[in-house]
């Protein structure tokens, strides 16, 4: 398969690329060192990487900034920035990469534990991955020509716990190569409108 993995340099995305890159061709996407660039909050910026692509079997997308902080410190402002990048920026993936897709293929977004799992200051990270999940239950169902859309809902990883240890409290975390099978489980697979958590 042809694979669009935005985000492939981070932490989640590294981990994919090595369990993929075997078996399947990897192009990778973001907005530093990568074989394309994409800014996930510029419809535009989206388009021009579909445009430079081409066709391809599956799109995996990583990233997606959002603002961590306590409730009476959040501002729309910052709590923009998850619905800009996380929220709007996936679905924007699928809504403008719909033609981009061959049939068959696949949709892979991520949203993350603290959906289901609160933590102090993450309200918008855990908004905007909602928001996510409910747009590929509902959209799995209108899918065109076969293609598929889950979301991979992943707890910390434990090649970056000793950063965000103090946020998690009591939170166990997983390795990347573990939540990386989440992700070929939906690439591979054949569900849709699945939310594979890996807690």
């Amino acid at each position: 398969m042809r694979i669009l993995l935005i985000g492939a340099n981070g932490t989640i995305g590294s981990a994919i690329r090595k369990e993929l890159e075997a078996r399947h061709e990897i192009i990778a996407a973001g907005r530093s060192s990568s074989d394309v660039f994409v800014d996930l909050t510029s419809p535009a910026s989206i388009t021009a990487m579909y445009d430079s692509v081409g066709k391809v079997d599956a799109v995996i997308s990583t990233p997606g900034a959002v603002h961590f902080g306590p409730l009476a410190e959040l501002t729309p402002e910052k709590n923009e920035i998850a619905i800009e990048s996380k929220l709007k920026g996936q679905v924007n993936l699928v809504l403008l990469g719909l033609d981009a897709v061959n049939d068959r293929g696949s949709f892979t977004l991520t949203t993350g534990v603290i959906m289901d799992d609160p933590i102090v200051g993450g309200i918008s990270a855990a908004m905007a991955s909602g928001g996510v999940r409910a747009f590929v239950q509902a959209a799995a169902i209108e899918m065109p020509r076969g293609i598929r859309i889950n979301n991979v809902s992943p707890t910390v990883l434990t090649e970056s716990f000793s950063k965000y240890e103090p946020f998690f409290p009591g939170f166990v975390p997983v390795p990347g190569n573990r939540v990386a099978q989440a992700y070929r489980k939906s690439v591979e697979g054949a569900q849709t409108g699945q939310t594979y958590t890996v807690y």
